[in-house]
């Protein structure tokens, strides 16, 4: 860790001096920037990932060089925002909601059933409220580039079927550390368990924990059929990533590379939610064949009464983005 503490440091130098001292991408001294993320390098992530790379290398003539870190390497996802902050990580691709634990705000988003469809859900990302939400990350020192994809959410488990709220009625699910999903799965009637993903694999291999709710590209690429029997097409909540690096390292770099990175941001995101949109019925299908029972047709009206209360809890707490939202969608 000290080692990638004094290399990153360094890397802050030369930025400071490669800002002090040029207007251009053209003048600027070669840097590099190193992008996390938390996940395996099938994942939609790193598919992001790697088209941001791609262009942001070929846009610069390589004078910006975007290293990629997955598996979790530089630490889970708390991890890398707080390193973001202080400047000992570059970038990342990131959940959104361990970035709404930063900016509360950001987990409107998040709220159950909120989004009919994933084009639903761009056309508010990508509008207004979403730069607008993307700009208040500068309040915790870091900047929100563009809203790339983890999905809509879907339960399993290896305990039993589920079809409506009745059925996790006392099962052990892992949520993100973030208090609206915890408080949406307690409202099905779940044991909500707070817990990093890393952890969460493991704890799924013991059977300390009995499910989790992840977009089917997550319950495919990290294979949970060989510890989640069921799986319930639930699609509880859509739940975006966030291209988003610490601000020091953005403050330093030249304008025109930043808008360089930011156009490659939305681009990229695109790209993975296109890929994603194609590999699901594949992966689906790869699911049933190793075993996996899956509900695609379960009561979503039971679900979406069951969790009004998360709705009458939070709805103030979001200002008027719930409103707004809501008016964006009509």
């Amino acid at each position: 860790m000290k080692t990638f503490v004094r290399s990153t440091l360094a890397l802050g130098i030369s930025l400071a001096l490669v800002g002090a001292a040029n207007a251009s991408v053209d003048d600027m001294d070669p840097v590099t920037l190193r992008l996390a993320h938390v996940v395996n390098e099938q994942d939609g992530f790193h598919i992001a990932a790697t088209k941001f790379e791609e262009l942001v290398e070929e846009r610069t003539d390589g004078k910006v060089d975007i290293e990629i870190y997955p598996n979790a390497s530089l630490g889970d996802e708390r991890t890398l925002l707080e390193g973001m902050q202080i400047g000992t990580v570059d970038m990342g691709v990131i959940t959104n909601g361990p970035v709404a634990n930063f900016v509360e705000e950001m987990a409107v988003f998040e709220l159950p059933f909120l989004f009919p469809s994933p084009e639903a859900a761009y056309e508010v990302l990508d509008g207004p409220i979403g730069q607008e939400l993307l700009d208040k990350l500068s309040e915790v020192n870091l900047k929100g580039l563009a809203y790339a994809e983890r999905g809509f959410r879907n339960l399993t488990n290896s305990e039993r079927a589920v079809n409506a709220p009745e059925d996790i009625d006392g099962l052990r699910i892992r949520v993100m550390e973030n208090p609206v999903y915890t408080d949406t799965f307690r409202a099905l009637g779940a044991n909500a368990i707070p817990m990093a993903w890393t952890e969460a694999l493991t704890a799924m291999q013991q059977g300390t924990i009995d499910g989790q709710e992840n977009p089917v590209n997550v319950i495919h690429s990290f294979n949970l059929d060989e510890t989640q029997t069921y799986m319930t097409l639930s699609r509880h909540t859509y739940a975006p990533a966030i291209f988003v690096m610490g601000s020091s390292v953005w403050n330093q770099l030249p304008e025109d590379a930043q808008v360089i990175l930011e156009e490659a941001a939305q681009e990229a995101a695109e790209h993975e939610r296109h890929v994603n949109a194609e590999m699901e019925a594949e992966q689906l299908a790869e699911l049933r064949e190793a075993g996996m029972e899956i509900n695609d047709s379960p009561d979503i009206e039971a679900f979406q009464n069951a969790v009004q209360p998360v709705y009458d809890e939070y709805a103030e707490q979001f200002g008027d983005y719930l409103p707004r939202i809501r008016e964006a969608l009509k």
